[in-house]
């Protein structure tokens, strides 16, 4: 039984360095899980704090489910990330530098619970944003061309 993806963070690749990357389970309740298997979550926008000595995750959007009841869950709730108390410490030392923060990457289930992957990230300045533009196209101009080229 494999992975199977919720929702990517592709503006996260976007804004910044992904130097290390980690995986936490995530402590939810029921309608969530419900509203995850349909795919009804948003990562953009989401980060990840280090407090006493464990990680939430703010500002992941999770959809009400629509058959739940008055036990629906608040869609933007905090949510605690379970990691090992090592990764933890190493990210809190991380996020206490200039420049470092936590977000997460994708969200998924992997044999049946959910998952979140977490970067460890430095934010990119507009010029490196620039460049990766440049170097996406060049690379799409490339592949366009070898694909006229074989025909």
């Amino acid at each position: 039984m494999g992975e199977k993806l919720i929702c990517n963070n592709k503006k996260a690749f976007h804004d910044y360095f992904i130097e290390e990357r980690f995986e936490a389970g995530m402590v939810l309740q029921g309608t969530e899980v419900k509203s995850l298997r349909l795919g009804k979550a948003n990562l953009n926008d989401s980060f990840a704090l280090v407090r006493n000595g464990e990680v939430f995750l703010h500002n992941l959007h999770i959809s009400p489910y629509d058959f739940g009841n008055r036990e629906n869950h608040d869609a933007d709730r905090l949510r605690k990330l379970l990691l090992h108390k090592n990764e933890i410490e190493k990210l809190f030392s991380k996020i206490r530098e200039k420049g470092y923060s936590v977000v997460p990457l994708r969200l998924y289930f992997k044999k049946g619970l959910a998952k979140v992957e977490l970067g460890l990230a430095k934010g990119k300045k507009l010029y490196d944003k620039r460049e990766d533009l440049k170097k996406k196209d060049q690379t799409r101009e490339m592949a366009v061309a070898l694909k006229e080229r074989n025909k």
